[in-house]
């Protein structure tokens, strides 16, 4: 696993879209890191200092993995750069199909009058 600058990470999960827009998934994690030990932690805890948490992005395509560590103030513009790619690259989600209103509504309605009789 590549821990990689924000920049280039952005990069190459854009080119990760690019190759599995045919066939293949691309898995992104977010999960809340110190990126210290909990040895580290808790020594830190005892002192008193504040543990600075970043936020650690993962990516992979099944073959190969990424990852990047985004700190508190550079958290806006790095989600405004992630949901740019993600919305150029959801082209391929299917629409999911919906039951009209009315039709759902009529036909509750008819039960009802069909049960209360």
């Amino acid at each position: 696993m590549v821990l990689l600058q924000p920049d280039p990470f952005l990069n190459e999960l854009t080119s990760m879209y690019e190759r599995s827009t045919e066939q293949g998934s691309v898995w992104v994690t977010l999960k809340r890191s110190s990126l210290k030990s909990k040895v580290q932690n808790n020594k830190l805890k005892a002192a008193g200092d504040p543990i600075e948490y970043r936020c650690l992005i993962r990516a992979t395509d099944g073959k190969k993995t990424i990852s990047t560590s985004v700190g508190a103030k550079d958290h806006q513009r790095f989600q405004a750069s992630y949901a740019t790619i993600l919305k150029a690259h959801m082209t391929a989600l299917k629409k999911r199909e919906r039951k009209d209103k009315k039709k759902a509504t009529e036909g509750a309605g008819s039960k009802k009058a069909r049960q209360g009789s």
